[in-house]
């Protein structure tokens, strides 16, 4: 006769039998490789619950029904389109469907909130926390069990070596490295500072390109102006463009995204101001749409497809530990120059 507790998943398999919940999965799914004690407790343990093994339970075997979510605030900005590109197709091939929930910014606030867009508390989960309403989701995710398998795309920790060192369960980009780098690329060419629009951040007011942006400005002993905040948009950098360039001395605009650099080179064609002549202007992200641009817009590259691949890998190593492992590496960021910008050309 069943027993009266509940039983929902292979981890409460494992709670009661004291064995690890790959344990269950190897004997769920007919492996030899265990003990013929402990396979006997798993299934009778199994029988006294009347348990029958769940779609994660048979992800976890290594059956064909296998279901990730993946969390993420929204599926048109490039940054998550491509991460879930990513994501998608590491996970296709590895036999498993993908399912989306997307984050409204005020939702996914408590673990309740979150559990109930998984379906079941045990389905596997990626979120992408670029912004603050993922960061939200991440945590109440982590606080459903220690046992739920969920891996976070995240901004740039403060400390990487730590932070990897420390939860191993997050993959991100160095893109305030990146940012340092752009930024000092437009010094370089001659202009006295760097104006920055900055979109949402999960981390800091600034974000980790708006921190890199402002940390090589100090270094280089050049006045650090206030950063925009904006949204992620074009119209948000041509309203944003519009103001700033009635002022001639802003002659260099780093952007969080190149939906905003677009925007800014709208704005800068409407107040007259020659690109790259008398203003330089460099994006984020190098959507596809960045080398079509009038002018072609000089951007930070980042392989947000890579670290898709690089999530699932890290969750399908979560899953199925004695799986091959998948490659983890990921591009890193990298300057493309184009015509949006150059030299200070001062006009007398």
């Amino acid at each position: 006769m069943a027993s009266s507790e509940r039983v929902t998943s292979i981890w409460d398999i494992a709670r009661i039998t004291g064995v690890s919940h790959q344990t269950v999965s190897r004997v769920i799914n007919g492996k030899t490789n265990v003990k013929a004690s402990t396979r006997e407790l798993v299934l009778r343990t199994i029988e006294e619950h009347g348990y029958t093994p769940s779609t994660v339970a048979r992800a976890l075997a290594g059956g064909t029904a296998r279901t990730l979510t993946v969390l993420t605030v929204n599926t048109e900005l490039y940054g998550c389109a491509a991460t879930l590109r990513g994501i998608e197709e590491a996970a296709r091939l590895a036999g498993f469907t993908v399912a989306i929930s997307v984050l409204e910014p005020g939702a996914a606030r408590t673990a309740r909130d979150v559990e109930a867009r998984l379906g079941n508390p045990r389905t596997p989960a990626i979120v992408i926390a670029f912004e603050s309403a993922g960061v939200r989701a991440l945590s109440a995710l982590n606080a459903l069990s220690d046992d739920s398998p969920v891996v976070g795309v995240v901004e740039r920790p403060d400390s990487q070596a730590a932070a990897m060192a420390a939860d191993p369960t997050r993959v991100w980009i160095d893109d305030r490295s990146a940012a340092a780098h752009a930024t000092g690329q437009l010094l370089g060419l001659g202009h006295e500072t760097v104006h920055y629009l900055a979109p949402p951040s999960s981390t800091a007011q600034l974000g980790q390109r708006g921190l890199g942006w402002q940390e090589t400005l100090v270094a280089a002993g050049r006045r650090v102006p206030d950063p925009v905040d904006c949204e992620w948009t074009p119209r948000a950098g041509y309203l944003a463009g519009r103001e700033l360039l009635v002022d001639p001395a802003v002659t260099a605009v780093l952007c969080g995204n190149d939906d905003l650099a677009l925007g800014v080179l709208h704005a800068a064609r409407e107040r007259g101001r020659a690109v790259p002549d008398t203003l330089s202007v460099v994006g984020f992200d190098d959507a596809p749409h960045s080398a079509y641009a009038a002018p072609t817009l000089t951007t930070v590259r980042m392989d947000f497809e890579g670290l898709g691949r690089a999530a699932f890998a890290r969750l399908h190593s979560l899953l199925e530990p004695e799986a091959p492992a998948l490659p983890t590496l990921w591009e890193e960021p990298e300057l493309i120059v184009r015509e949006s910008a150059g030299p200070l050309r001062r006009t007398v």
